[in-house]
């Protein structure tokens, strides 16, 4: 419940504190007095968007700030989530800036408008007459059979299944269109993958044939070459072996005298055998080298093979073309399992559906025995507010769609006189039976569902008399389980409140500002015998407000 509200610097507000009390509070004044300042104040705190036109004194920052005693309300989840500081006693304080920035805080901890207006939605229900339009939507109407339907389990049930079950849809049809487009590259995919498959291709193996074709291909110019090194190192008397042995053995003569002498000959000696090891391996390769025209034919053949792959898939390396192939393979692969991933989605759909179908059929049932039970009670209460002719005809009848909140299909339809014929709400019914309506389907809500504070802004607009008392009486039963304002301009529903506020305005130097004062039991009699005759109070008013107010 809203157990204060402290606001400064807002429209014609200066500074007011106030506090309140919880069952039901009433709020009168003269048109004009400020009774929707209190309400935009509450709606800044509550979420809504600011500007700098709510500055009274534009040089200053705009506070309003409302304590709330939210114990009984289950809102550690919500605090949790988004990871603020739960106290059983909450301060929400929304500040405006002279340079038009807006700050919002819950328990000090500053928050953004999304989170302020889905806190605000827990706290405070401000219902104006406008806001009856909500009866004629949908899912408004779901809301209230749901609520003495006691489905609130089977929704939040119903709604994960949903969303599952549209997320497998959306899967299943991007797995279709992903089958489709890979489909239509099978072909080409497949004949790519043989084309390289074919070509039995390896890592390294581009170097290692472009060497072999290299020798293959100047085979005489590389055997010439080889055979006159092998004749200069070899040759009896002039080749280099014969010179080296001839150094070597002449230095061996002298390698005593000197320690350079020894040196030069070991190192002469070391040349002479990497020497000769150099011109057996060149034996062994001339011995071993042949012109053989038809390896040379395969080798440029695998070759060609691998330059057109390259040149095909715009590529420089065998590891490229192998990356290339795995990839095709995965792509050729992939329709098959694709195939088998649908085929597992469209079973997991049907699942899913089955699940839906079962918990949408209970939520059905359950609204089939609810709604006998909300036309009875609808009837009662809009009898004593004076539509003794009033009749609804609801039905919810099982669809083959999935919809929000069920599979239902709602009907909910009004006629207000007898002889008249069924029509929607907003077509059919009065500003003036909206309004009685709209009171009439609060009044069973709270006695089902956990309301939070609610304020109602007027909404006895267009009522008086008896109907005016009996409205009183059903805010006056509804606030035995919940805090209720009343905003209003009838007597009879003003006499039953346990508090009384008034909001007036007054003028300090050249300024007007809007002021709210609580009433003790005299002012009261005086305030509602002004709303009985004006502002020239008669002894009968006097005693009309004593007796209302008794």
């Amino acid at each position: 419940m809203l157990t204060s509200l402290s606001i400064k610097n807002f429209a014609l507000i200066e500074k007011l504190d106030i506090d309140f009390s919880e069952n039901f509070s009433i709020i009168t004044g003269e048109t004009g007095a400020g009774k929707s300042i209190l309400l935009g104040a509450l709606g800044l705190v509550l979420g809504k968007r600011a500007d700098l036109s709510s500055l009274k004194n534009k040089e200053e920052k705009c506070v309003i700030e409302a304590q709330f005693e939210i114990a009984r309300y289950n809102l550690e989840p919500f605090f949790e989530a988004n990871d603020l500081d739960f106290e059983k006693q909450t301060i929400i304080r929304r500040e405006i800036l002279p340079s038009g920035k807006s700050r919002a805080f819950v328990n000090d901890s500053p928050v953004n408008l999304q989170e302020l207006q889905e806190l605000g939605e827990f706290l405070i229900d401000i219902h104006s007459q406008h806001q009856t339009q909500e009866l004629s939507e949908e899912n408004f109407q779901f809301d209230i059979i749901d609520s003495i339907a006691g489905n609130t389990k089977e929704i939040a049930e119903y709604k994960a299944l949903l969303k599952k079950y549209k997320n497998l849809k959306s899967n299943l049809s991007a797995l279709k269109s992903k089958l489709q487009d890979a489909s239509k590259e099978q072909d080409y995919n497949s004949f790519l993958l043989e084309e390289l498959l074919a070509a039995k291709l390896k890592l390294g193996e581009q170097e290692e044939l472009e060497s072999t074709f290299e020798q293959l291909n100047n085979v005489e110019l590389i055997k010439e070459n080889l055979d006159r090194s092998l004749s200069i190192a070899e040759e009896e008397q002039f080749g280099v072996l014969h010179n080296l042995k001839e150094i070597k053995a002449a230095l061996q003569k002298i390698a005593a005298f000197s320690p350079d002498y020894n040196s030069l000959s070991e190192r002469v000696t070391s040349v002479s055998i990497e020497f000769d090891d150099i011109v057996s391996e060149l034996n062994q390769i001339a011995e071993s080298l042949m012109n053989d025209p038809e390896q040379l034919d395969l080798v440029n053949q695998k070759l060609q093979t691998i330059y057109n792959l390259q040149q095909k898939h715009q590529v420089k390396t065998i590891d490229e073309l192998l990356e290339i192939q795995n990839s095709l393979d995965e792509k050729v692969i992939s329709v098959d399992s694709l195939q088998a991933e649908i085929e597992t989605g469209e079973k997991e759909i049907t699942e899913s559906e089955a699940q839906l179908d079962a918990i949408a059929k209970t939520i059905n049932e359950k609204r089939q025995k609810a709604i006998p039970v909300l036309t009875e009670k609808l009837i009662a209460i809009l009898e004593l507010l004076g539509m003794p002719n009033v009749r609804f005809q609801i039905e919810a009848t099982l669809s083959e769609s999935y919809h929000a909140n069920g599979k239902d299909n709602l009907q909910f339809l009004f006629a207000a006189n007898k002889g008249s014929d069924f029509g929607l709400l907003k077509k059919t019914a009065s500003g003036g039976e909206l309004s009685r309506i709209m009171l009439a389907v609060k009044s069973i809500l709270a006695q089902y569902q956990k309301l939070p504070t609610i304020i109602f802004d007027e909404i006895d607009t267009g009522v008086s008399g008896e109907i005016a008392h009996k409205m009183g009486e059903i805010m006056k039963e509804m606030s035995k389980t919940m805090q209720v304002f009343a905003i209003t301009h009838l007597p009879q529903i003003a006499a039953k409140g346990n508090s009384h506020f008034k909001v007036f305005k007054s003028t300090v130097g050249e300024q007007t500002q809007s002021e709210l004062k609580l009433l003790s039991s005299e002012e009261r009699i005086v305030e509602i015998a002004q709303m009985l005759s004006g502002k020239d109070i008669s002894d009968s008013a006097i005693n009309h407000a004593k007796a209302l107010l008794n």
